[in-house]
């Protein structure tokens, strides 16, 4: 029999705080309507001043075991994909291993910006897969406002705070694309195009630094490369874009988001948009919407979803799965 790597358990976390797009309106040349037809962002959250990257990621995983009906001890893994770490080291898997109570098993992080979700998941499935592990414990978990510059107006009202989770566990299938689980994924990246989105310091660099962007051009290949990417999953999973229940997509910006499902032939009423509530929280924005389109009543068992993203690399990849 095939084995598949199956969602068991789904859950997220957002700061408390809420900042709408007025408040943007005070120390910048900027407003509401300006950030919402161009983003469709309408507020996003932004963590607390003690509250750090692996405190949303435990939060998150938390929500994820109990949706899951599982204890910490159930767990072999922890993946979580952030860029935006508490510390440069230990990875803030590790940290949520701690608060979890887990000493069991392995955690570790992966940086891939905002596609980081995507490859935790594509990794997260090799484990299973491979036998290395029967339950992934798969987090996206960001602090984005730690490295914004709030002086350019064109990048900082675009991102927020959060984090989601799910539980992957290794269940029997039959082989076919009607099997529950991961049923395929793809995964991109070229190095060429590091100064269309990146964070200016570093360890190595001896600075923090601020996210820059070329907004435009992220735009240009963000939807080609996206409905690409989704495409090359599905073919994989002998599937095409009129199988797809729905799109969970990197919720980066509404124009994205409508482009990539025009281009693929998906209206937008099977498209699971968070933007609005969100922003641009990287990583952790696709298990974030997974979680919220399943609380919603959007995602049921047996649905079949594509999720895609691309982000700083640039790096973009895709998975189907049937929920």
């Amino acid at each position: 029999m095939a084995g598949r790597s199956v969602v068991v358990g789904v859950g997220h976390y957002l700061p408390e705080r809420v900042v709408p797009n007025a408040e943007f309106e005070k120390t910048l040349e900027t407003s509401d309507e300006w950030i919402r037809t161009r983003s469709g962002i309408e507020r996003r959250h932004f963590a607390a001043e003690d509250e750090t990257t692996s405190d949303l990621a435990t939060h998150a995983a938390q929500a994820a075991l109990k949706d899951a009906g599982l204890e910490p001890e159930d767990i072999d893994a922890i993946v979580l994909a952030t860029s935006t770490a508490d510390l440069t080291f230990p990875s803030a898997a590790t940290m949520v291993q701690a608060r979890l109570g887990m000493t069991n098993g392995f955690a570790f992080d992966v940086q891939a910006v905002c596609a980081g979700f995507v490859f935790a998941l594509s990794n997260a499935n090799a484990l299973i897969l491979s036998g290395q592990a029967k339950r992934v414990l798969v987090i996206g978990a960001e602090t984005f406002s730690r490295i914004m510059d709030w002086t350019d107006r064109s990048t900082c009202v675009l991102f927020g705070d959060g984090a989601g989770a799910l539980v992957l566990e290794w269940q029997e299938g039959q082989g076919t694309s009607e099997d529950r689980g991961i049923l395929a994924t793809d995964l991109n990246s070229d190095g060429r195009y590091k100064d269309l989105l990146y964070v200016d310091g570093g360890v190595s660099t001896q600075s923090t630094g601020h996210l820059r962007m070329q907004g435009n051009q992220v735009f240009r290949h963000a939807v080609e490369k996206l409905s690409k990417t989704a495409e090359v999953a599905l073919n994989q999973a002998g599937l095409t874009n009129d199988d797809v229940d729905w799109i969970v997509p990197h919720q980066a910006n509404i124009r994205i988001i409508q482009g990539t499902a025009k281009k693929m032939g998906v209206p937008m009423d099977r498209v699971v948009v968070t933007v609005q509530d969100h922003g641009n929280t990287s990583a952790a924005s696709i298990p974030l919407a997974l979680s919220v389109g399943k609380n919603r009543g959007q995602i049921k068992p047996g649905d079949l979803i594509v999720t895609e993203a691309i982000g700083g690399g640039l790096a973009w990849g895709a998975v189907a799965l049937r929920w």
